[in-house]
């Protein structure tokens, strides 16, 4: 996020809370199963248009 947008923000890892999972780790197995689905857009793809929504409403 810090690349793509250009910004000189910090990253500050503070402490997490109780119920917070400690672990992430999507599976998207069962929308290819159910659905026939599989992602086609890469993240850093998907996040350009988005930022670039962002960037012209907040403008």
């Amino acid at each position: 996020m810090i690349r793509l947008t250009g910004s000189r923000s910090k990253i500050v890892h503070g402490p997490l809370p109780a119920d917070d999972p400690k672990q992430r780790c999507p599976n998207i197995s069962l929308a290819g199963e159910k659905l026939g689905w599989a992602p086609t857009v890469s993240l850093e793809d998907g996040l350009k248009p988005t930022i670039a929504y962002f960037r012209e409403i907040l403008s």
